[in-house]
């Protein structure tokens, strides 16, 4: 087909026509060449690109065009400099029409008879009709067999769990923006459910707990993916065949369908992208009516999706820059349209600030403010975020306490990392193992709150401030070193030597010049002496970071660092999980390397000290920018510090457009009820043979242009709406899918769909156009005429004879794997690395 297309475009190269001056005056952008068929003096080139264009009366083929020269007139030059504007007086279709200067332009070529849908009003009948169809399809689809399994699946463990958590009002951590959860969970709260199930692990049934309105908000809202890619095709093409073969790609997808019966955040992204792609073409194809109320509409709802792509997952990224380049490329032609006033063209970049910048971003925000008000209760998520952050919480330790506002000798702390998601200087009872520098007690970072966080703070050669039992007089304590009421207060100050010793276990935090257990070029840190006594290696100089020698240390607010006194090296945590051995918390190094970072960074969160008087932390609450600039931090290196469990099933971003494995919803042996998240193959695979045909097929169109060549006016539209239409969704499928190439986080098949979305799209014009650039190059229009439908049944029906194949994957299978020839799957398992 495409040697065909080649040749054809080749037959028509002919010399340029001289260009024509455009013309001037105040109607002159206005006039456009009409193309004219015999017989039909209603129809023009929009009639074509629609199928509307009836059999001419006297039919010509396409050698006798050629032969007599009676190619649609050249416009400006040739068709490579014609301009595609959309009808004007009302917002509509991405049609293409060839303006050129003069309207009463001689008729052009008579066609013949073309693939045809009927008059004007049953084509509009018919594009309501079939978009209800596709709608109802998609929502029984979905919403089939939706209470099956009746336990939890995949990540509903985390994100169910995050619904209920916004029930409770508790405060938890996740790597993503909250809006996705908070509507999951407000979902559960309008439907019943009361928060109270657990989400403990994949498998846990649900028995009583209303788990319904969840799975149903996000079957609706991924119901919804079909329509929406329906009517962005639609608006692309004007193609009715093209925008029902998007619709039957993405509804008979079992991918797309598993994705959206599940409490996930995924079919809620993939809602909000199509609906601001959906709204950014709607408002392109109002660009003749600039200021008009579907105009403004369209362009705020454009705003209001990206706001809530973004506010789901940051992948959201990915739809704003595609926005973005559309805003800057439809800003660059008004600037260089001279017949538009510089205040114009003023009121068109404002509108599109206000719209695509000011009103996202405030929803954004506005976003978190819900988020911090709901969630006011101290919960799993505390320890991610800094002590100041934490003052806000109700229930945590530090809400609406009072402590002593500077450090002095003899106070028993806690010291945590400044680097968000650290967490605290920990340590315990166990030793690092044998082989692993000195066998002495652990020190690690732990996330949560724990008795094991405590330390004491002394002089590094007297116990000054405490007692020591057989040198005082002292009723004796649980505490080996209780502080002494008749020696006074005394402060500890920037650049002081201190020793800190672990309350629990009466060791010092020491270090030497053993390696680090993960971090090899960093020293071991451990805990070393018996009650309080060491030797050297325990002696550390605390330093406020940006302060002068001598200045008091405050709680809370002061940045310090501890620095030993024997190496030189600097306290800090890695970052890093120890393997079982060391409970899988976090190393802490001692890093020869003086360069300031977060790692090295710590503050004094708790303080005990009966000897000083407190002060309330209301005072130290940070503002809202300050909660909301720390939230994006600690989201951020969340994020690039995922890493796989244990027998997780991960996967490399060139695995997922051929569909190489798939990921364990549910269940595992033959026993139990599986799903398996998979992409139908007929349509991934069809999508990725499109995306190939299409490079191939745009640079020979695009090069046949450049050249001067004189493309008929069929073929003129059709590749207009290749390269155009086209060209916008292969942007969003190269815009969702190769950034992922450069991430350093954890990868999971499930994050290809979105730019599964748009490749479907993609397919769904291309084999239109070639379909009809095939019919088109037939002398016989009935021939052409039966081979397009039969083409457009062909895909249909493939399409769906292969949903009906593998649809067990997304509905549920029992019985033996596909492994065992006894299974119906059996003969499904295509590639060695599909595991159902």
């Amino acid at each position: 087909m495409l040697c065909a297309t080649s040749r054809l475009l080749a037959a028509r190269t002919a010399t340029a026509l001289p260009a024509q001056p455009r013309g001037r005056g105040p109607g002159a952008r206005c006039r456009r060449r009409e193309l004219h068929f015999p017989g039909h003096p209603e129809l023009d080139l929009d009639d074509f690109l629609t199928g509307r264009l009836a059999r001419p009366s006297v039919p010509v083929g396409r050698r006798a065009i050629l032969r007599r020269g009676r190619m649609p007139p050249a416009v400006g030059g040739g068709p490579a400099r014609s301009e595609l504007r959309p009808r004007r007086g009302r917002c509509g279709p991405q049609t293409a029409r060839v303006v050129g200067p003069d309207e009463t332009a001689k008729p052009a070529a008579r066609s013949r008879k073309r693939p045809g849908w009927g008059s004007r009003h049953f084509e509009a009948a018919g594009r309501w009709a079939l978009l209800a169809l596709v709608t109802l399809l998609s929502f029984a689809t979905r919403f089939h067999r939706l209470d099956e399994p009746p336990h939890v699946c995949w990540d509903e463990t985390h994100f169910g769990k995050m619904g209920s958590y916004y029930i409770n009002r508790t405060f938890f951590f996740d790597v993503h923006p909250p809006l996705g959860k908070m509507l999951i969970g407000l979902a559960g709260y309008l439907s019943g459910y009361d928060g109270t199930f657990l989400f403990q692990k994949p498998g846990d049934k649900y028995e009583h707990h209303n788990y319904m309105g969840m799975r149903g908000f996000c079957a609706f809202l991924g119901s919804l993916l079909v329509p929406f890619a329906y009517l962005i095709v639609l608006e692309l093409s004007n193609s009715l065949p093209a925008a029902l073969l998007t619709a039957a790609l993405l509804t008979f997808d079992t991918g797309c369908l598993t994705l959206s019966q599940y409490i996930l955040l995924d079919p809620i992204l993939m809602f909000f992208i199509m609906a601001a792609m959906l709204s950014m073409v709607k408002h392109n194809s109002c660009a003749n009516r600039p200021f008009s109320a579907p105009w403004w509409f369209w362009l705020s709802l454009t705003g209001i999706n990206l706001a809530g792509a973004l506010g789901v997952k940051f992948v959201g990224l990915f739809i704003i820059l595609q926005v973005g380049w559309n805003t800057i490329s439809d800003l660059w032609h008004l600037f260089g349209d001279l017949s538009l006033s510089v205040v114009t063209v003023g009121k068109h970049l404002t509108a599109r600030i206000l719209c695509l910048i000011v009103l996202p971003l405030t929803l954004y925000t506005a976003t978190y403010a819900v988020h911090f008000m709901v969630l006011n209760k101290s919960g799993p998520g505390d320890g991610f975020f800094s002590s100041a952050f934490q003052a806000r919480l109700s229930g945590n330790n530090l809400h609406n306490a009072s402590i002593p506002e500077h450090l002095a000798y003899g106070s028993v702390i806690t010291v945590k990392n400044l680097r968000m998601a650290i967490g605290y200087l920990h340590s315990h009872r166990h030793l690092y193992p044998e082989g692993i520098g000195a066998r002495q007690q652990q020190v690690t970072t732990y996330l949560h709150k724990d008795y094991n966080n405590l330390w004491i703070i002394k002089k590094h050669n007297t116990n000054a401030g405490l007692c020591v039992l057989d040198g005082c007089k002292c009723p004796t304590p649980p505490n080996p070193y209780p502080l002494d009421p008749s020696l006074p207060v005394e402060f500890v100050r920037h650049g002081d030597i201190i020793r800190l010793e672990h309350k629990e276990t009466s060791r010092n935090l020491h270090s030497h010049y053993h390696e680090a257990p993960l971090t090899r070029k960093h020293y071991q840190v451990t805990g070393y002496g018996i009650n309080g006594t060491g030797d050297s290696n325990d002696f550390w100089r605390i330093e406020v970071v940006n302060r002068k020698f001598g200045n008091r240390i405050k709680v809370l607010r002061s940045r310090i660092r501890l620095i030993h006194l024997v190496t030189g090296c600097v306290l800090g945590s890695s970052g890093k999980v120890l393997p079982k051995w060391g409970w899988e918390q976090l190393e802490v190094t001692c890093t020869p390397y003086l360069k300031e970072t977060l790692n090295s960074i710590w503050n004094v969160e708790d303080h005990i000290n009966p000897k000083l008087p407190n002060i309330s932390l209301d005072v130290l609450q940070p503002s809202f920018p300050e909660v909301l600039l720390e939230s994006h931090m600690v989201m951020i290196r969340g994020n690039n510090g995922l890493k796989p469990k244990d027998n997780e099933f991960t996967s490399k971003p060139w695995h997922w457009p051929v569909n190489y494995q798939g990921l364990r919803f549910s269940g595992i042996n033959d026993t139990d009820f599986r799903v398996y998240l998979l992409g139908n193959p007929v349509v991934w695979w069809l999508n990725l043979l499109s995306i190939a045909l299409y490079l191939l097929l745009g640079s020979i169109i695009a090069v046949a242009v450049q050249r001067g060549a004189h493309l008929p006016a069929e073929v003129e539209g059709l590749s207009q709406v290749l390269l155009r239409g086209g060209g916008q969704l292969l942007l969003g499928w190269i815009l969702h899918y190769f950034p992922f190439f450069l991430m350093g986080r954890i990868l999971y098949f499930h994050h290809y769909f979105p730019a599964m979305l748009f490749s479907s799209m993609l397919t769904g014009i291309l084999w239109d156009t070639l379909l009809r650039l095939w019919a088109w190059s037939l002398a016989s229009s009935s021939l052409a005429r039966g081979l397009y439908v039969v083409g457009n049944l062909s895909l249909l029906l493939g399409t769906a004879y292969s949903f009906y194949l593998f649809h067990p994957l997304a509905y549920g299978m029992v019985g033996p794997l596909a492994q065992d020839p006894r299974s119906p799957m059996a003969g499904l398992r295509w590639l060695e690395s599909w595991d159902f």
